[in-house]
């Protein structure tokens, strides 16, 4: 059989195999409006059902011995490797991806099971000194079942970020990825997972809306929810979780900083900084939505960060055009209002600034203040306003004042002087002389203030910390002796 038929699926859900649900909804290609297929859409009901069968499954997932948890992984990945095409072409209808982000994406999906493998495999405690003659030790053991609630502008890493290391380490898992995007951030994933001996339970692809990730918040069998998406969907996230004594993992929104220092290759800065802001049509928590530039070079900055937007092609990314669609009519309208008002309060369009339909034009911003709504509030969309300096530590009191803390980028010919730099910038991402979005599946991940708990995602570390609980044991050869 075809890896992922579609016959396999189709209009189903992912709970205990591929089951049929009461409802289901199309899914749609943003950049033609076609529906491209349809899936099922889980009730609160539904989510109920897949806790129930993760949990009657954890326990022996977990007693499976760590290599072969990790031979699974590293066998979804080799599927994912095999099948990348399939996967990246998922990622362009469904998600809007220009086909060069879907590759990268499929490229970091393989990368994530393989270091989640890796994971299985690491240390998971160490041996205590002790005021007793016995042996004392810590160690992780998995929490039970994790919930995992990914987004739709990088889909498949984003689910695949949670879903394989907690997997790895002995828990089951159950995702709601978002509706928008539920072939390519969990049933094509489960799809990988299954052909690799994934057993029937460990997994559960549960797309819906808000009621069923509201249930997965709140069901008493999940102790641990892994979210990524807006700060405003995060906070209401976190308080409610906080409620239930719940542990939870938040990765949300971001308003990052790009600092163009005044001794850069003018050139070179403006072709990151246009990668930076326009990437997928700026929808990424990590993209660069503010642009501080020095006085003396920022004419020649903005200059060619329009025409770099003037170049760029918008449209159907099937076709090949590099930018795709905003992802509906809602989020559109949202960065044109962005876009309005700072117009309208004095900044002014170098580029760009209009749509049609879901294209929107890559855009520069120039005259902008650090009070206009274009450099406050994250736009998500393709967006780059510019705003001029004189003196560096004014500008890294204007990048701190922001209430979000994910990710800066630093361009400058003294690296050594911007790492000094960076030491004044409150930040859970720092690029010298590199824009503001990147992503590895080694490396910690995560944001502070606004944008989230931290690095809860990435590396062995952060990945162990996130989906295990530790305990505290104790081993002697004789009991213990008491006066009572």
């Amino acid at each position: 059989m075809t890896f992922f038929e579609e016959r396999e699926w189709r209009g189903r859900a992912y709970i205990g195999g591929w089951s049929p649900v009461e409802e289901t909804r199309p899914v749609v290609n943003p950049a033609t409006g076609e529906q491209i297929a349809e899936v099922g859409s889980g009730t609160p009901a539904d989510l109920d059902d897949a806790v129930g069968r993760a949990s009657a499954a954890q326990r022996e997932w977990a007693a499976r011995p760590a290599e072969q948890r990790a031979a699974v992984l590293r066998r979804a990945a080799v599927i994912l490797e095999e099948n990348s095409d399939t996967v990246a072409d998922w990622l362009v209808r469904e998600a809007g991806s220009g086909r060069g982000k879907a590759e990268f994406e499929v490229g970091i999906v393989v990368s994530e099971a393989h270091a989640a493998a890796a994971t299985a495999m690491m240390p998971y405690g160490q041996l205590l000194q002790s005021t007793h003659p016995r042996l004392s030790l810590s160690r992780r053991r998995p929490v039970g079942v994790v919930g995992v609630i990914s987004p739709f502008n990088f889909p498949a890493i984003l689910s695949s970020r949670s879903v394989f290391p907690a997997l790895a380490l002995g828990n089951t898992v159950v995702l709601k990825p978002d509706p928008r995007t539920a072939v390519s951030g969990g049933l094509i994933l489960a799809a990988a997972l299954v052909e690799a001996g994934l057993p029937e339970g460990v997994l559960a692809v549960v797309p819906g809306g808000s009621e069923t990730g509201a249930a997965l918040v709140d069901h008493p069998d999940v102790p641990v929810i892994s979210f990524t998406g807006s700060t405003v969907a995060g906070r209401a996230i976190g308080e409610r979780a906080g409620r239930l004594l719940k542990r939870v993992h938040l990765e949300l929104g971001g308003n990052n900083a790009l600092l163009v220092m005044p001794d850069v290759d003018v050139a070179a800065a403006a072709a990151a900084g246009a990668w930076g802001s326009f990437l997928h049509q700026g929808q990424i928590c990590m993209t660069t939505g503010r642009h501080l530039v020095h006085a003396d070079i920022y004419d020649e900055y903005t200059r060619l960060l329009a025409e770099k937007a003037a170049a760029l092609g918008v449209g159907d990314p099937s076709t090949g055009t590099p930018l795709g669609p905003i992802i509906d009519a809602s989020q559109r309208d949202r960065v044109h209002d962005i876009v309005t008002r700072s117009v309208e309060t004095g900044a002014s369009v170098l580029a760009g600034g209009e749509y049609t339909d879901l294209f929107y034009r890559p855009t520069v911003l120039g005259d902008v203040r650090a009070d206009h709504p274009a450099f406050v509030e994250e736009i998500f969309g393709p967006v780059a306003p510019v705003l001029r300096f004189d003196d560096v530590g004014e500008a890294i009191d204007i990048i701190n004042a922001s209430e979000y803390g994910l990710s800066v980028g630093i361009l400058s010919s003294d690296a050594f002087g911007a790492y000094e730099l960076a030491e004044r910038i409150d930040t859970g991402i720092l690029h010298i002389n590199d824009q503001t979005v990147d992503d590895e599946a080694q490396a910690p991940f995560g944001g502070t203030g606004a944008s989230g708990t931290g690095a809860r995602f990435g590396g062995h570390e952060a990945n162990i910390e996130a989906f295990t609980t530790g305990q505290w044991a104790t081993l002697q050869s004789r009991i213990q002796r008491y006066p009572f």
